[in-house]
């Protein structure tokens, strides 16, 4: 399947019915009051969570979308029936956002969230509404009001625990395969990651968390280059950031101040989530020179060596996933309960 992670869409709601009018033609009744009901609300259209979904691909092939009118008032007092709603279902994480304000309209990131992007307008009144001591056959009604409309844009950020970064070919795919049973398509050529990659890792019993291999960055990502910013939302939801360096680079620390200068400038408030550093492909590299790239220190973030190869390092890198973790969850616990 396609991964779509973000779509413009218009939406419409239906008109409320007109209001009818109308007199009673009774049996011996030559001069019915007025009887006309009024007419019925528009349909709206709503946003709605379906945790079943994970891409916006729907809305590439239709972008338009309006909910019916409302039916107009009948005699009898009947009010007419109401426009059905419309409702687009989207993925857990879509971000709505109002396309001619940039405004977020709602943010859903739970099963049965929604949002009603259009209300459908009111009924008109009929005829019957307009009755009084002094005007007992009256012939007023009332047009129903226009529903609303307007253009939204829907924006996918996955949702999950742990994100993996770095640039090309750091081995973020290879790392996702082994801890998890993601299976990304993975080569030794740039970009081969065009979508990012979920998988569930296991840490132990009752232990597990989610983790998002995200695909490359490059200097200037922020900017749009490479695979651009289109990517970047997905980490702004993850709770922790483990850096992947490629060990055999000749700058690895200079390869990480780009790395954090590319989320910095694309959102500052990523810089605030806890950091892991790993060094990768170790098994191609010198002894000497992995321990002395695991003894770096990087200010606030712990570091490893590993070889998604041959495992060495690997679970000492899902324990310290694990703990960093459970650190949150301890702290907005604590926080919470003051």
């Amino acid at each position: 399947m396609k991964f779509v992670d973000s779509a413009r869409v218009e939406v419409r709601a239906g008109d409320g019915g007109v209001g009818c009018v109308s007199f009673r033609r009774e049996k011996f009744v030559p001069k019915g009051g007025p009887d006309g009901g009024d007419g019925g609300r528009g349909g709206s259209v709503i946003v709605r969570v379906n945790r079943h979904l994970n891409t916006l691909l729907d809305f590439q092939y239709k972008r338009r979308y309006a909910a019916p009118r409302g039916e107009h008032g009948m005699g009898s007092l009947k009010t007419g029936r109401s426009g059905g709603d419309v409702v687009l279902e989207v993925p857990v994480g879509t971000l709505v956002r109002d396309a001619a304000t940039g405004e977020i309209v709602a943010d859903l990131v739970a099963e049965g969230d929604e949002v009603v992007l259009a209300r459908g307008g009111r009924g008109g009144r009929g005829n019957a509404a307009f009755a009084t001591s002094v005007n007992q056959a009256p012939r007023e009604y009332e047009l129903g009001t226009p529903g609303e409309e307007r253009e939204v844009d829907l924006e996918l950020k996955l949702l999950a625990d742990v994100g993996l970064v770095g640039f090309p070919n750091a081995g973020k795919s290879t790392l996702i395969s082994v801890i998890s049973a993601a299976r990304p398509k993975i080569a030794e050529y740039p970009f081969t990651t065009l979508v990012p990659n979920l998988g569930i890792v296991s840490a132990g019993e009752s232990r597990s968390f989610v983790v998002a291999d995200i695909p490359g960055l490059i200097e200037g990502a922020h900017e749009g280059k490479g695979l651009g910013t289109q990517f970047l939302r997905h980490v702004e939801r993850t709770r922790v950031l483990v850096f992947l360096l490629d060990s055999t680079s000749p700058r690895p620390k200079t390869d990480y101040r780009v790395l954090l200068n590319e989320l910095k400038q694309f959102n500052a408030e990523l810089l605030e989530k806890p950091r892991i550093v790993v060094f990768t492909k170790a098994d191609i590299t010198e002894p000497a020179r992995v321990k002395r790239l695991a003894a770096m220190e990087f200010a606030g973030a712990s570091v490893h060596a590993i070889s998604a190869v041959t495992g060495v390092g690997v679970k000492k890198l899902v324990e310290s996933m694990w703990r960093a973790l459970s650190r949150l969850d301890r702290g907005t616990h604590e926080e919470g309960s003051r």
